[in-house]
């Protein structure tokens, strides 16, 4: 898989077969058609038309609405049509930035094509004059990319955490990394997406940090989602990116933005401009 195919694989969805998931008149999701049959008993919090599935004006705040879309992801749950559950809340918000109009399990994010948030840090070493990278590769008990290679920190954003306390965070959750180096992260921008997966819609944004190593330092998982950590070279790196799917369908993407902005993939790369563009798809 060339780098544009797999900058590609994360805008591939069909709209046609999406309807609008709207609170207070605000469009926040996206529901496939094929969904949408398992919401009809929820009519009194979900309301279903030929255009759209709006939740129900009487409720009127975040807590009543969070309160009742957890009732209904429960009985979901319970007819294992939610996998992969994390007891993690998510907030649903219009647009980065905007207020939380409610909460709900990060598992049910991708079912209701919610923006997903999260961090991701490219962790690396100089060897010399020469760059090497950190990466992980996730538990087999992952519920997503069991067993894929990734950053050598990432995460998703859950409600309530500010971006960099959440690195801070799965820095020493996942890596061992210690505070006072997990706070030299450098924030480099962030990649957006819309595509479909096993579990759903995922539009995701994704928050991205830079850190230099020291040339000793060993990583150490705490939280048990990380199965191995590898140094390797570019060329493995690039290597892997490119000739196999190894990595996460994501962080794969990740790894790619590294290598534009630390010239390994240069503008003389013929699908240079195509792939910047792809890093940054549109999510309204």
């Amino acid at each position: 898989m060339s780098y544009l195919e797999r900058v590609r694989a994360l805008q591939a969805w069909e709209p046609s077969a999406y309807r609008p998931f709207t609170v207070d008149h605000r469009r926040v999701g996206l529901i496939h058609r094929d969904f949408i049959p398992q919401l009809a008993d929820f009519g009194a919090v979900l309301q279903i038309s030929d255009a759209e599935v709006t939740l129900t004006p009487e409720l009127g705040d975040a807590a009543s609405r969070s309160a009742a879309m957890a009732e209904v992801l429960a009985e979901l749950r319970s007819r294992d049509l939610i996998p992969g559950w994390r007891n993690e809340p998510y907030a649903v918000c219009e647009d980065w930035g905007t207020p939380p109009l409610f909460q709900m399990e990060r598992a049910a994010v991708p079912l209701f094509g919610t923006l997903g948030y999260g961090v991701h840090l490219n962790g690396f070493v100089h060897d010399g004059d020469r760059l090497k990278m950190w990466v992980g590769k996730r538990s087999m008990t992952k519920p997503t990319g069991p067993g894929k290679l990734d950053q050598l920190v990432a995460g998703g954003l859950p409600a309530g955490i500010g971006v960099m306390d959440n690195l801070i965070k799965e820095c020493v959750e996942e890596a061992g990394i210690p505070e006072g180096i997990a706070r030299r992260a450098q924030p480099i921008g962030a990649m957006s997406y819309c595509t479909e997966r096993p579990e759903g819609l995922r539009r995701d944004v994704l928050f991205n940090y830079d850190l230099e190593l020291p040339a000793d330092f060993q990583p150490h998982n705490t939280d048990g989602e990380v199965e191995e950590f590898y140094l390797w070279s570019m060329d493995q790196v690039m290597d892997t990116v490119r000739e196999s799917e190894d990595f996460k369908f994501n962080c794969g993407v990740v790894v790619i933005d590294f290598l534009i902005r630390r010239g390994f993939i240069g503008p003389d790369h013929s699908d240079y401009l195509e792939i910047q563009r792809g890093l940054h798809t549109a999510l309204r």
